[in-house]
């Protein structure tokens, strides 16, 4: 039955692990055996087995194991291995010894969150029956400097085993915490729903909102109710909900009414959720947002969000289908049509995502920029094919966040393997993925900020993290193909070809140089052969370019001659010469796609990748010797055979 409730359900779990813990004596086992079995214990062990509950105790249906802990202190690590597995930990206190009721704050409570044990807390006060009469004070009084100090603490309750006084409560409470938490929901500071519950509720109520008036309609509030809770409303109850609504916002402006001459609002939708948490009926939205899918980090549950399986060097690319839908997306939201999304209509846009995706690197400020700090529309779906080439499903996840209603394996194509293209000698590939190598000081963070439109700073600054940068590249005969660029720290590139497959999701590799430095340019081509050299051993290579930068300075001596010694050598183009600082950039962003549209070509030979195929070539010619001398031996031995056996005949 828990199982089938799942199942309905994705995100509600399909057991409780309560963990009770405490000081000696506090009326742990008493609390467990009494909630049990419903009879005060004459005598019991000093630590109960794991108890079960049965499954119809209370009415989620949900089994509920009960984990009794021992207070001898050379039982503390096993007691801490339970703690890190509860779902929801029950902290108790004898309500005749203050000093148990200290140790909370003092002990217990420190301990959880030395241990990392981030579940709710319930704390509870036993043996009620026993405290001095004379000592009598609020619990409210009591606990609120601790729950103020402590924000992991759900509930607080007093109870009696002996006098049977609030028993059951106690576990309820503790599976409640569990299955409808108020911390995801609510902030209890400023008793406003959290941001994150917001946006969800948003995506909810949209989503429900057929014909997209803004409000839900008699009809619509009906339909979302027998969707969440399987029974239609009576119309009476359809006009209370209203009522109530409409005296707690009658609103004097239009964004702010609860109910409008259409229906419910976005505004009322929300007011009556907060409502319900307030009255304590948290169950109530739980359970909408799990009809809806979420999980309790009110994010997508992981059976929604398809997986992509691919090989190292295979890439994700979103669908043409995918593409126009956030096209679409683009010009509804850029409501004055002028090609710049701007951040207050990116962040509508991403309103009933948990947040927006993009607001952390590697995303954050990898596309161009217009002028108004928004976004065109090629940047806009830069960002997207940024995002789905490094994470696809998170891609996904995002595009059903903003309502995206097509199959969402659909939305994806994973594109043909990088080492069949090179047997095909063509890519088909939309997005291309480019490493960009060099030293410091070489100028890789000028080559890659003009990319996006950044403006040249003479002012050099280390590259200590690998950033991205993404754009759409124009080519001949109106192709557009969108560019990644992977900038690498030169201190990073030894880690990360410590990795055999770090090469498989690049299509091609730059290597910037200072022009004007032959220093530089050493260090470039060591770069250049240690990637190469990599690629030859592990069967990723990859299209080589290499970027003189700096074209604007003097160029060191010898700098044509060696240069072209060394590409002549490794069997690839000549550097590009660039100048970021005057604006030149000698059409390299074509140039660097359109090596990797033929990734047979481009390739750097290294010496001892020279000197392998120069040893296969010969170990095959030797066996094709060895091959061709046994056949010559067989036929002769054959032939042998035949004219010895017409011999005998005739004698």
């Amino acid at each position: 039955m828990a199982r089938a409730a799942a199942a309905a359900n994705p995100g509600v779990k399909s057991g409780v692990r309560i963990v009770v813990a405490g000081d000696r004596g506090t009326g742990k086992s008493s609390l467990i055996v009494t909630a049990i079995s419903d009879t005060f214990p004459s005598s019991i062990p000093p630590v109960l087995p794991p108890t079960r509950m049965p499954d119809d105790f209370y009415p989620d249906r949900v089994p509920i194991t009960i984990i009794d802990t021992s207070s001898k202190v050379e039982d503390a690590g096993k007691v801490a291995e339970e703690l890190k597995r509860a779902d929801a930990v029950v902290l108790t206190y004898a309500c005749d010894r203050p000093e148990t009721l200290d140790r909370l704050s003092t002990f217990w409570l420190p301990e959880l969150r030395q241990l990392e044990v981030k579940v709710p807390v319930i704390v509870v006060g036993c043996k009620l029956d026993l405290r001095d009469e004379n000592q009598q004070v609020s619990l409210e009084q009591v606990m609120s400097p601790i729950m103020q100090q402590f924000r992991e603490i759900e509930t607080c309750i007093e109870c009696s085993a002996f006098k049977h006084i609030q028993i059951p409560e106690v576990f309820y409470y503790a599976q409640k915490a569990v299955l409808h938490p108020t911390g995801p929901l609510f902030d209890q500071e400023s008793q406003t729903l959290k941001p994150r519950c917001v946006r969800a509720l948003k995506r909810i109520f949209i989503l429900c909102d057929l014909d997209r008036d803004g409000a839900l309609s008699d009809a619509e509030l009906n339909e979302f109710q027998v969707k969440c809770f399987n029974a239609p409303l009576q119309p009476s109850e359809i006009v209370g909900v209203k009522k109530v609504v409409e005296e707690k916002l009658p609103g004097g402006g239009v964004n702010d009414r609860g109910v409008n001459e259409r229906g419910l609002t976005l505004t009322g939708f929300l007011f009556l959720h907060a409502l319900f948490i307030e009255k304590g009926r948290l169950e109530t939205t739980w359970t909408v947002l799990r009809k809806f899918g979420y999980n309790n980090d009110i994010k997508l549950t992981d059976e929604l969000i398809p997986s992509f399986k691919r090989a190292p060097d295979q890439s994700a690319e979103l669908t043409s289908e995918a593409v126009e839908y956030l096209r679409n997306i683009y010009e509804l939201f850029d409501s004055d049509g002028d090609n710049n999304l701007r951040p207050a209509e990116l962040e509508d846009i991403f309103s009933t995502a948990p947040e927006s995706p993009w607001e952390e690197p590697p995303y954050k400020d990898a596309a161009e920029k217009t002028a108004l700090s928004g976004l065109s529309v090629n940047a806009f779906l830069s960002e997207w094919a940024l995002m789905t080439l490094l994470d696809p499903s998170r891609a996904v996840e995002n595009l059903i966040y903003i309502g995206y209603s097509g199959d969402p394996t659909a939305a994806v194509r994973l594109t043909r393997r990088r080492r069949l293209d090179r047997k095909k000698q063509q890519s088909d590939r939309n997005v291309f993925h480019c490493f960009v190598f060099g030293p410091k000081k070489s100028g890789k963070s000028a080559l890659v900020n003009s990319f996006i439109g950044r403006p040249f700073y003479d002012n050099y600054a280390p590259t200590t993290e690998e950033s991205y940068a993404v754009h759409v590249v124009d080519l001949p005969g109106g192709i557009k193909k969108t560019l990644v660029l992977r900038e690498i720290p030169e201190d990073g590139v030894k880690k990360l070809l410590l990795n055999k497959e770090s090469l498989a999701p690049c299509d091609i590799a730059v290597f910037v140089y200072d022009s004007s430095d032959q220093s530089s340019w050493k260090r470039a081509t060591e770069l250049l052969v240690e990637v190469a050299g990599h690629g030859e051993d592990t069967g990723y290579e990859v299209p080589c370019l290499i970027v003189a930068a700096k074209d604007d300075l003097n160029s060191f001596p010898m700098a044509i001659q060696e240069s072209t010694r060394v590409s002549q050598d490794m069997g690839i183009e000549a550097p590009i010469p660039i100048s970021s600082k005057m604006g030149d950039t000698n059409n390299v962003f074509r140039r660097i796609v359109t090596a990797a549209e033929h990734p047979h070509l481009s390739i750097p030979e290294t010496e001892a990748g020279r000197s392998r195929k120069q040893y296969n070539r010969l170990v095959n010619r030797s066996l094709m010797f060895v091959s061709v001398g046994a056949t010559v031996a067989i036929v002769g031995l054959a032939a042998y055979r035949v004219y010895a056996a017409r011999r005998n005949s005739s004698g």
